[in-house]
């Protein structure tokens, strides 16, 4: 069996995450059969590596590897794409065409995206997956084909089958092994290593020196969480190798190329040392992005403690920490006959009741547990704060609904129900 090594650098795979090396071990694992294999992780964590791995060592590997992104085909012709026509069989079909199941016969095609894959054409490959049978569009012949299939989503396929756009049957046929690739913000002490990489490759591409990061900028780069993942920061790597002169890269610098505004967080939580990730619902997202700022806030509250203590000067201490103090309270705070320091000690004592999640799993390190039993009150305090922040996305993206959306970290149909749903 091949080693993890050997696998990372013939396939120049970066990173030594625990995660990752969980994925590729159970990939290797599976290679030499001919088990169906689904892949699941966000965009652009590096999905359509595992199906090229397992090609590469399969007893396929001397036939047809085919690539097919299902979100990009569009449903009008997606059918006569994977199992062919023949001539005249719809408008424009001149010619008997093969498609991509009976060209890669003996082979391994990976289906990418195979939750946008339409209902009718679900039927057609479970079909595919249980006989070996499919039948050209416009035909009544019975073809066979000897193929394995492996397939890739990011989306959260059992929401899917609940809303009833993907077949419950389809999903347990593609998903006989899962195999689970980490988002970047989890792999913290890859990003360095992976931005070495990069700047390398850029570097041998634009004939130009390769960058280096200050200590600044890495622990930056380690605390973005990464909405776009290794593709995101590939893409900005190529925009400095390019653009930048200076050869060394400071935090300042970066977030001319990285926003600051901290995008949705995603849920993981660990079971007995190995991570399982799953897309939730994106109304929790907005849940995470909740926390992440009461967090945010307790943390500007303990530093504006620790000014406090050092200061004896009411007046003084408030000239100074004005502007932290509006982040905080929401409001000018004036000196007056009531101490600054009673006001301070009561907000500490209410954001540490309102983030007592917090406690418990620390959102620097991803392990935040949701608690699925929240009161009424609650509830609604959320859905006011999800309102506050799709008014405040609308407004910044002046009411353009694409780069709304990409900001929220949730499609534009979810953002569109929002709207629809808040009277927005």
């Amino acid at each position: 069996m091949e080693s993890i090594y050997n696998i990372k650098k013939k396939f120049s795979i970066i990173g030594n995450d625990y995660a990752l090396h969980r994925a590729l071990e159970k990939t290797i694992q599976v290679a030499p059969t001919d088990i169906s294999v689904l892949v699941l992780g966000e965009s652009g964590v590096g999905k359509e590596f595992i199906p090229k791995i397992i090609h590469q060592f399969s007893y396929r590997k001397h036939h047809s590897y085919i690539a097919v992104n299902c979100g990009a085909i569009p449903e009008g012709t997606i059918d006569s794409e994977l199992f062919g026509h023949e001539k005249g069989s719809f408008t424009g079909a001149t010619s008997m065409r093969k498609g991509y199941f009976e060209g890669a016969n003996g082979g391994t095609i990976f289906l990418d995206e195979v939750g946008e894959l339409p209902l009718t054409t679900q039927v057609r490959l479970l079909r595919i997956l249980e006989t070996g049978e499919f039948i050209k569009v416009g035909s009544s012949k019975i073809q066979k084909t000897n193929i394995r299939i492996v397939a890739a989503t990011n989306l959260n396929l059992l929401e899917s089958i609940q809303k009833g756009k993907f077949r419950e049957d389809l999903y347990y046929r593609l998903n006989t092994v899962q195999i689970n690739l980490p988002p970047l913000r989890f792999r913290k002490n890859d990003i360095k290593l992976l931005f070495k990489k990069f700047s390398n490759d850029f570097s041998d591409k634009y004939h130009i020196p390769s960058m280096k990061l200050t200590e600044d900028a890495i622990i930056y780069l380690e605390k973005y969480p990464w909405p776009g993942n290794i593709r995101q920061l590939k893409n900005i790597i190529e925009q400095m190798s390019v653009i930048e002169k200076k050869r060394e890269i400071s935090s300042e610098k970066l977030k001319e190329y990285i926003p600051e505004n901290i995008p949705s967080l995603s849920f993981s939580h660990s079971t007995n040392n190995e991570y399982f990730f799953q897309n939730f619902s994106n109304e929790r997202d907005f849940i995470y992005k909740i926390l992440f700022d009461m967090k945010k806030s307790l943390n500007h509250l303990k530093n504006l403690t620790l000014e406090l203590i050092k200061s004896n000067n009411d007046n003084k201490f408030i000239k100074k920490n004005q502007e932290l103090m509006e982040k905080v309270f929401g409001k000018i705070i004036k000196p007056s006959n009531n101490s600054i320091k009673s006001i301070v000690k009561d907000s500490i004592f209410q954001l540490e009741d309102s983030s007592k999640p917090l406690s418990r799993y620390d959102l620097d390190y991803e392990e935040i547990e949701e608690d699925f039993s929240k009161k009424e009150s609650d509830s609604f305090s959320l859905q006011k704060k999800e309102i506050e922040f799709i008014k405040k996305a609308l407004k910044k993206n002046n009411g353009k609904r694409k780069k709304t959306a990409i900001e929220l970290g949730i499609s534009e149909r979810t953002l569109y129900r929002k709207i629809k749903q808040y009277g927005l």
